[in-house]
């Protein structure tokens, strides 16, 4: 079955962390064998692991933080190198797309055609060496890159189209992950030329002030794109029920992160992974569908190159070529073939139309 994947850190990988995305998941390992550092050796996702899962369209982001707490290759010294790193990311995925290995979707009549060329290579052929390019939907997460809300009609005209305000902590335009910060002062210019655009908003990291404050200014369609359940897990990171509910009133879609300690009751980072499953991840994708009655507001995002690897992604996971082990683990809690497209794929294409017509 095909799917759409709302969060994977490409790019950021690939000049980040060096890694060729075009070789093999097991290449990229076999090559980290000796390289120091968390995640390393252990990496879950690649493009031909991509194109082996049936992963049609991602969500394809931009990565680069300037909070004032220096992280190597992910929080800068400054505003101006965060959008030097971010042009940079842009570049790679432009490059990826003239070389022929994905296509770059911004608009209805492009993802329509993409999508439907993937489903007849799936009923016709199927062989993953004559599978169709992959598709990027450019995504920004935390949106420090941003030099002013003026600027981003640059970004709108370069391919972006869905743009995350903040990530972990003090972000240029709102508080994020770990702080009780709302909107900074340029969160609300930046939100109202989102909307003038036609710009979709991940709302995942926003603090919890943050979150209301965003929705009160921006009253378009709404997403979470990689983002589980506090009524499952208890943590600032996840949402709560009324938080999801508003999402799923304004008709968006919450895809189901893959990061273990996200997951599962009590875990605590840095433990095994050995009892966290892919059925966790089923556990948040059924509360969003239970809050929801119907299955038209769950998805998937994974997340699963996040910084991290298979030591924090669930167990019976080796590759992102694994998320098809859902389908069938999904119509074993009862869902119909209808509801598990919906959650696979149809959901975030829904979405996308609806904002692109």
């Amino acid at each position: 079955m095909l799917i759409v994947d709302a969060h994977l850190d490409l790019s950021w990988n690939a000049l980040g962390w060096n890694r060729n995305l075009l070789d093999s998941v097991y290449t990229i390992r076999a090559q980290e064998g000796r390289v120091p550092g968390k995640g390393r050796a252990q990496n879950t996702v690649a493009l031909p692991e991509m194109r082996r899962g049936r992963v049609a369209v991602s969500f394809a982001t931009m990565l680069a933080r300037s909070t004032g707490t220096a992280v190597p290759h992910l929080d800068y010294g400054s505003q101006a190198q965060a959008y030097g790193i971010a042009q940079g990311q842009l570049a790679y995925y432009r490059a990826l797309e003239r070389d022929g290995h994905v296509r770059i979707l911004v608009d209805k009549a492009g993802l329509t055609a993409h999508i439907e060329e993937w489903e007849t290579w799936e009923d016709h052929d199927g062989d993953v060496n004559n599978a169709p390019p992959l598709g990027f939907v450019l995504s920004m997460e935390g949106a420090d890159p941003i030099r002013d809300p003026g600027q981003l009609q640059d970004w709108w005209d370069a391919g972006l189209r869905l743009l995350g305000p903040t990530h972990y902590g003090t972000g240029r335009y709102a508080g994020g992950t770990g702080t009780e910060l709302g909107l900074a002062k340029l969160g609300k210019p930046l939100l109202e030329e989102m909307t003038r655009l036609g710009m979709l908003l991940d709302l995942t990291h926003f603090s919890d002030g943050a979150f209301w404050e965003a929705v009160s200014v921006y009253d378009g369609m709404a997403l979470a794109s990689h983002n589980n359940c506090r009524a499952l897990v208890l943590h600032q990171r996840q949402f709560s029920d009324e938080q999801l509910k508003l999402i799923i009133k304004r008709n968006g879609v919450i895809g189901a992160a893959f990061d273990i300690w996200m997951l599962k009751p009590g875990f605590i980072k840095g433990s095994s992974n050995e009892d966290v499953f892919i059925d966790h991840v089923i556990d948040h994708i059924d509360h969003v569908c239970q809050l929801a009655g119907n299955s038209s507001h769950a998805a998937i995002g994974t997340d699963l190159d996040g910084g991290f690897g298979r030591d924090q992604s669930p167990c019976d996971l080796d590759t992102i070529a694994d998320l098809q082990q859902l389908p069938a683990k999904l119509a074993k809690r009862g869902y119909s073939n209808r509801d598990i497209e919906n959650i696979m794929y149809k959901n975030w294409l829904r979405l996308l139309v609806a904002a692109w017509e």
